[in-house]
């Protein structure tokens, strides 16, 4: 389980694949868990029931983030063996991210993408997803409220992206925990958008410290929400001096060729990577 925020354990966390017929609910395609057995998500009775010392706390969440961590390492090298950019997208629910990967993926020229879906329940988001084209797996955490690494390693078995994928990780809906989960991606891009208030970056400054980038999504709606945008970057930059804050629409379109640019920014990024790699190795 995880000691961070209290959620049930990532071997209940199921893989599935939307299918092209349809199925009931309850008779979806799943992946369990590596060695055959799920359980039932349920908080640590400790910390439900008994006052843990905070320094326990501590050493077991240290525990906890250092075996992602190495998991982690183990997704990137994964990822790199093949040339795949993983790019890891967060946000709080309803800023838009589903959306934004529609449109990507049905704007994105050559580029082979593929995307993870992480979700607590449904296939709802994956099936938008594959609607576009696009290969998609669903994760459905259960009581978890982020993905983690292992999470991640199932889903990358069964999707099994080809060499020089774009691969986007949709996160659950939070800006608490998956900030401090490394996925093994080579940026986390946070989606916030004009109607969540300007001062979403005073709350969750980790997970803006995190970030690669940060795109501010709903800009067609500024002229009927209360939302400064000016003031909200400069939040942005306090927490994270120099990260870019990219403004956009996927409503209207404004600022998606922006988006495209630092996309296939990332994609040469990782190119040049890997042929120093191999240099190095040479």
């Amino acid at each position: 389980m995880c000691a961070t925020c209290g959620c049930g354990d990532d071997a209940a966390a199921l893989i599935r694949v939307p299918h092209d017929h349809q199925h009931a609910e309850g008779h979806e395609h799943a992946h369990p868990a590596e060695h055959g057995h799920t359980h039932e998500h349920a908080h640590c009775p400790d910390t439900d029931h008994v006052h843990v010392p905070a320094t326990e706390t501590v050493s077991l969440e240290l525990k906890v983030l250092a075996k992602n961590d190495r998991l982690a390492q183990r997704n990137r090298a994964w990822l790199a063996e093949r040339g795949i950019v993983a790019l890891n997208m967060t946000s709080s629910p309803g800023a838009g991210k589903t959306t934004l990967l529609e449109r990507t993926i049905r704007e994105s020229g050559r580029t082979p993408i593929a995307v993870i879906e992480g979700d607590q329940a449904t296939l709802l988001d994956a099936e938008r997803i594959k609607a576009t084209g696009c290969r998609v797996v669903q994760v459905n955490t259960g009581a978890g409220c982020h993905l983690d690494a292992e999470m991640t390693y199932r889903a990358l078995e069964a999707l099994d992206p080809a060499p020089g994928t774009l691969l986007f990780v949709e996160n659950v809906g939070n800006l608490v925990c998956p900030a401090l989960f490394d996925l093994g991606e080579r940026q986390k891009v946070v989606v916030v958008s004009v109607t969540e208030g300007t001062d979403k970056p005073l709350k969750y400054p980790h997970m803006f410290q995190a970030a690669g980038l940060v795109l501010v999504n709903k800009i067609d709606l500024l002229p009927y929400v209360d939302f400064d945008l000016d003031r909200c970057r400069e939040y942005i930059r306090a927490i994270h001096p120099g990260v870019e804050v990219l403004p956009l629409s996927v409503s209207s379109g404004a600022g998606l060729s922006t988006w495209y640019d630092w996309l296939a920014e990332q994609g040469c990024a990782a190119g040049s990577a890997a042929l120093e790699d191999a240099a190095g190795h040479a």
